[in-house]
């Protein structure tokens, strides 16, 4: 079968350039000073997981709750791929908002000590693993000839997520063993390798839309985990985060914000159809409607704000070394809006 190229697949990325590195932390919190009341910049990454910014986004929900509040708010979009470029950006003052899985979130509050928090989940949806080996069926089945496919290896929140399970199979020490054969590579270009068979990537830790169109495409590919199997349960995929800075001194553009975000949630839970259409739209995606609205109905995808599941990677990445700093609670790590949920 012929390679799936990214428009096939639905997904159009922007190469993020010109950010440069931050140099040092502290020095990079302080170099770009927080925007003034009534501005906010948001980054957001591309898939069916950020469906709550679209919404957000295709609505001005922010601006009009920023009215209703009576400030005239304007509002920055930018489309960005990967953590790394996401960090940079926040730490030198370029962004207000930014989005990445729960991990690498977690590595900049624990990073700045506590001076980047997570605003809101942005739903809970599972991760699965994938692969065209007929002779693995659990994690210990792979060895080192299989390639495990992921966006940011080591690093990344599907890296971290079999970090936790390794430690579990194979003892904390050897919590890096599936590290040794994973490889970075964008989940297009992941499922397309496992879609068209042939290359030495077997395997892929997926998320939505991505698991659907491989189990899809090719009868060969089967699920050997999902990441809620290693989690207890639905788990938040991605978060939000921002600075303190931003936060303190923006408490009104802050909660139109965090209103904004409820809003486009309770809208989509309410209004499926017309919110797959919003996503189509907003991502200029080149998936059927038919098949992001299965997405939205599937009863393992929540997009809520409400975080779930957070607790268990700061407590089990604490254990690992992974983080320095050891959370008491979710609430150490999310801004007090959030505190109001009943989350973890």
């Amino acid at each position: 079968m012929k390679a799936l190229g990214l428009s096939t697949l639905g997904v159009s990325f922007a190469r993020h350039k010109g950010l440069g590195a931050a140099i040092g932390i502290a020095a990079a919190l302080l170099a770009g000073p927080a925007a003034a009341e009534g501005k906010i910049r948001i980054a957001q990454q591309f898939g069916i997981g950020y469906l709550i910014l679209d919404v957000v986004r295709d609505q001005k929900l922010i601006e009009k709750h920023g009215k209703e509040a009576g400030v005239d708010i304007g509002v920055e979009w930018a489309s960005i791929s990967g953590a790394t470029a996401m960090n940079e950006a926040l730490l030198a003052g370029n962004l207000d908002i930014v989005s990445a899985g729960v991990p690498p979130a977690l590595t900049m509050w624990d990073r700045t000590k506590g001076d980047v928090k997570m605003v809101a989940a942005l739903g809970s949806l599972p991760n699965y693993v994938l692969t065209t080996n007929p002779d693995v069926h659990t994690l210990k089945d792979f060895s080192d000839k299989d390639r495990i496919a992921v966006p940011a290896a080591g690093v990344g929140f599907q890296s971290r997520t079999l970090q936790i399970e390794a430690a579990k199979l194979f003892g904390a020490e050897n919590f890096q063993k599936l590290d040794e054969i994973s490889i970075s590579l964008p989940h297009p270009d992941a499922t397309a390798a496992l879609i068209s068979g042939g290359t030495e990537v077997n395997s892929h830790f997926s998320s939505a839309p991505f698991y659907y169109q491989a189990l899809q495409g090719n009868k060969a590919v089967h699920k050997v985990i999902s990441s809620y199997d290693i989690l207890g349960g639905p788990a938040t995929f991605n978060v939000l985060y921002s600075s303190t800075a931003f936060h303190d001194d923006n408490p009104k553009t802050y909660a139109a914000f965090y209103a904004a975000l409820g809003e486009a949630a309770k809208w989509i839970n309410a209004n499926k159809k017309e919110a797959a259409d919003t996503f189509i739209r907003q991502q200029q995606s080149k998936l059927s409607p038919e098949l992001v609205l299965e997405i939205i109905n599937d009863p393992e995808n929540d997009f809520t704000i409400v975080p779930q599941n957070t607790f268990i990677y700061a407590s089990e990445l604490y254990k690992l070394g992974v983080l320095k700093s050891q959370a008491a609670s979710w609430k150490d790590y999310f801004f007090a809006e959030a505190h109001g949920e009943n989350g973890g």
